[in-house]
């Protein structure tokens, strides 16, 4: 299907693309887009997500004091 896509056509989809969308909102487009794929592949996978390696823990102010 995609076997005739050359360099040229490429480089006008995502110019097309880059007006449509602007330079700013490309990486919020990327970012959620990556954020859905790890998602799918870790309920894909049955694999719960580790705490830690996304999220940062909160430290209690109160017990540091």
């Amino acid at each position: 299907m995609f076997q005739n896509i050359g360099v040229t056509e490429i480089i006008i989809i995502l110019v097309v693309i880059m007006v449509l969308f602007g330079a700013k909102k490309l990486p919020e487009i990327g970012k959620g887009l990556g954020k859905s794929i790890r998602e799918f592949k870790t309920s894909v996978s049955g694999e719960e997500e580790k705490e830690s390696s996304s999220q940062p823990k909160e430290i209690d102010k109160e017990n540091k004091a």
